[in-house]
């Protein structure tokens, strides 16, 4: 079998695509409608003699499935893409609908969740003095902490470092320095691991820490046993000492759980130092191969209590499946507070199976509460109305809204749902660009000077709605001005996109963003 430089199966490369194809629900919409065109042609060979009932029959419950979607609490932008798929094949497009909406599958995995998320909701308390301070400071940032508060146990903490990393190829350098002090434990959650030279030196830190007595846990999404690990990983790092699990292995049409990945990127050392960001466990993410150009990355390593946060978001997702979870053994016990430190930092996690969207909602109360700038990277941008709405209103009111986006595409359909909203975008004031070097995959946030979210929380309905993630809350740190500074360095290297370069796009991404706006919630 043919392997490329970093000895991984060009076969298994080339099977992603098709498998991310395959397992989604924009695949099962396509097999759905085959199925309908038959059974349509099927009646009119068939029944020819009652086809007037079975059309009418199919017109009075269609007309009844939309009244029931508009009057439903569902997103306004999703409904409107059940209503085309509906209106489209009524009777196929209901199964689907009932399908996705009816829990399968996930239903248990909701409901543990639920359970960790009460029972560890007082694990790391509020100090009242800090958040009283950053009142004093700001009450609109103190009213989004207590707004994140709510959804979970993520606490608002002062005197805590934070390190900011404009690449990938920095964080990870600083991830085997900081790999080498762990004394006790090492936990690592990410979206994607893949054999090669960063996953490679990570892996011989990790097999000699375990095998000196440090607790070595392992959390990956399930969609890497198709697209870049063997489906026995799991047992290999165990035979090296290292726990491993895989978060929802893909399970065809058994059930809607393999529509929630765990798009979350987390290491914790020791219970008091942490990084989060974008940035995987692939050799893409340090521009040791290049893919689509360079890529642009970003990640925060933050040391002192917030860390805390971290372990916890990673216990919670480890302890899905353990009977006795292990909380208070790994968050007991003082961590060395960061005196010299300002400002103030807050790690959360957002679950799409709580109905709360937390991750969206963070972004909309910086654009709300900004005064002169918010600038902003993502990967992706395929937004719903809300989101739409509120990076216009942002730019009407005077703001800067800036947005920094991938010149070169890792992806096609999202480059191109991307580009559908940029002239509504332009026409209210919000500033565009596309980095020529390569592709961005980071997820930035920062405004006036003084805040910042970094995180793995794309622009996207996936990372919105469908998928587990986390992020770090920023306020008057020391890193805020860097975090603005690597923006402006990254601006540099951009291209501006203006109403005459809308224009002139290709026709053919034009029309596919067109085609698949519609559809684009269920991607």
């Amino acid at each position: 079998m043919k392997r490329d430089s970093n000895g991984l199966s060009l076969l298994r490369r080339g099977r992603k695509g098709l498998i991310h194809a395959i397992f989604s629900r924009m695949g099962l919409i396509l097999v759905l409608l085959a199925l309908q065109v038959f059974a349509l042609f099927s009646v009119f060979q068939w029944f020819a003699g009652i086809l007037p009932y079975i059309l009418g029959g199919t017109a009075l419950f269609t007309a009844c499935m939309v009244l029931w979607l508009l009057n439903s609490a569902i997103d306004p932008t999703a409904k409107i893409t059940w209503l085309i798929v509906i209106m489209l094949m009524p009777v196929f497009g209901a199964l689907l609908f009932w399908y996705t909406q009816s829990d399968i599958g996930h239903r248990a995995v909701k409901a543990r969740l639920s359970q960790l998320t009460e029972q560890t909701r007082g694990a790391i308390p509020q100090s009242p003095e800090v958040l009283e301070a950053l009142a004093a400071e700001n009450p609109g940032a103190a009213a989004l902490a207590r707004y994140i508060r709510r959804s979970g146990c993520y606490p608002v903490f002062d005197r805590t470092a934070v390190t900011f990393f404009p690449l990938g190829e920095d964080k990870w350098a600083e991830m085997l320095r900081q790999l080498e002090r762990a004394e006790r434990f090492i936990f690592l959650e990410y979206f994607i691991i893949d054999e090669g030279l960063m996953w490679g030196k990570v892996l011989d830190i990790l097999e000699r820490k375990a095998a000196a007595g440090v607790d070595v846990r392992v959390l990956y999404d399930g969609t890497c046993e198709f697209s870049t690990l063997p489906h026995d990983y799991p047992k290999r790092l165990r035979a090296l000492g290292i726990q491993c699990k895989m978060f929802a292995p893909v399970a065809p049409l058994v059930s809607t759980h393999y529509n929630y990945r765990d798009h979350r990127k987390i290491l914790v050392i020791d219970g008091h130092t942490a990084f989060n960001g974008g940035v995987n466990l692939a050799d893409e993410y340090i521009n040791h191969i290049q893919k689509h150009g360079h890529w642009k990355d970003t990640a925060v390593m933050v040391k002192g209590e917030a860390a805390k946060s971290f372990t916890l978001l990673f216990l919670q997702m480890w302890s899905i499946d353990v009977r006795e979870p292990e909380f208070d053994r790994f968050l007991a016990g003082p961590v060395p507070t960061q005196e010299e430190e300002r400002g103030w930092v807050l790690p959360y996690g957002d679950c799409p199976l709580d109905g709360d969207k937390v991750g969206e909602r963070v972004y909309m109360d910086i654009l709300n509460r900004a005064q002169r700038y918010v600038h902003i990277m993502s990967p992706y941008l395929i937004l719903d109305g809300e989101m739409e709405t509120a990076l216009k209103f942002a730019a009407e009111r005077g703001v800067e809204v800036c947005l920094i986006l991938p010149g070169i595409p890792d992806k096609k359909v999202p480059y191109a749902l991307a580009k559908t909203h940029y002239a509504s975008l332009l026409a209210s004031g919000v500033k565009l660009y596309e980095y020529t070097p390569g592709f961005v995959h980071a997820k930035v946030f920062v405004s006036d000077g003084r805040e910042a979210v970094v995180g793995t929380i794309n622009l996207d309905y996936r990372s919105l709605y469908h998928h587990f993630e986390c992020a770090t809350y920023l306020y008057g740190t020391a890193c805020v001005p860097e975090i603005e500074a690597d923006f402006q360095a990254t601006l540099a290297k951009c291209r501006a996109v203006t109403p005459e370069t809308v224009r002139h796009e290709k026709r053919s991404l034009k029309l596919m963003g067109a085609l698949l706006k519609a559809v684009a919630p269920l991607m």
